[in-house]
C-alpha cells in the first residue's frame, strides 16, 4: 500500500525523471533522496534515488493513529498537513488530558513512537509535530512571549542570559525568535537531555 521508489543509474535528473514519471506525481507531491557513489578508477558515479510520495506519509501517519485510538479505547479526530516536508498532525479528543499526560509526557511519548514508526516504514528520517488540543501551539505561544521578554532584557542590560533545559523542538524556536534580532545570537551548550540555551549580545 505505501511504496518506496528506488532506482539506480549514472544520470541523476533522467533518474528523477523517470521515477516521478512511474509515480505519477511532480516534486512538490514527493521526497526525493539521493545517495551518491564515488566514481573509481574506469568507472563513473552513480546514483540511487529514492522516492516517497508525500500522500503516503500523510495516509501512514492517519492509519496509525487510527489504530492508536482503536487499540486505546480513546476517540480520537485527527487532521495532517504538510508544510515543506514537515508533517504537523493535530489531534482532537474528549480524553485530551490523559493523551497529553502530566507536563506533556504522554505527548512526547506518542510523537517519539509515531517518528520511530515511520522512520522503520520509509526509511527515512521525516519531521513530524504532533499536538493534541492545541496544547504544543499554546506552549510555543508562551515560550515565545517569554523569550521577547527575555530579548528585551538583553538588549537593555547587554549582559547575556543563559535558559533552562529545553528540548530540540524549543530550542529551534529560540533560535528562530532571536535571529530577528539585529544585536542578538543564540548558542546552544551541553548533551540531552540538559541542553540549554544562551541568548548572546553582539556589540556592532
Amino acid at each position: 500500500m505505501y511504496k518506496i521508489y528506488e532506482i539506480e543509474g549514472k544520470n541523476k535528473e533522467e533518474l528523477i525523471e523517470k521515477a516521478l514519471t512511474d509515480l505519477n506525481a511532480n516534486k512538490n507531491e514527493a521526497i526525493i533522496n539521493i545517495e551518491e557513489t564515488e566514481a573509481k578508477l574506469f568507472k563513473s558515479k552513480k546514483y540511487k534515488i529514492q522516492v516517497i510520495l508525500k500522500i503516503d506519509i500523510k495516509n501512514y501517519i492517519k492509519d496509525y493513529i487510527k489504530d492508536f485510538s482503536k487499540n486505546s479505547g480513546i476517540d480520537m479526530q485527527l487532521e495532517v498537513l504538510e508544510n515543506e516536508n514537515i508533517y504537523s498532525v493535530n489531534v482532537l479528543s474528549d480524553d485530551s488530558a490523559i493523551l497529553i499526560g502530566k507536563d506533556g509526557k504522554n505527548l512526547k511519548s506518542l510523537q517519539l513512537l509515531l517518528r520511530q514508526s515511520v522512520l522503520r516504514k520509509f526509511n527515512t528520517n521525516i519531521k513530524i509535530n504532533l499536538d493534541i488540543a492545541g496544547y504544543k501551539a499554546k506552549k510555543t505561544t508562551r515560550l515565545e512571549r517569554e523569550i521577547k521578554k527575555l530579548a528585551r532584557e538583553v538588549l537593555k542590560t547587554k549582559i547575556d542570559v543563559k535558559l533552562d533545559p529545553m528540548n530540540s523542538y524549543e530550542r529551534r524556536i529560540v533560535h528562530s525568535l532571536i535571529s530577528t534580532y539585529d544585536n542578538l545570537s543564540t548558542e546552544s551548550v551541553g548533551e540531552e537531555p540538559n541542553r540549554y540555551t544562551i541568548i548572546h549580545y553582539i556589540e556592532k
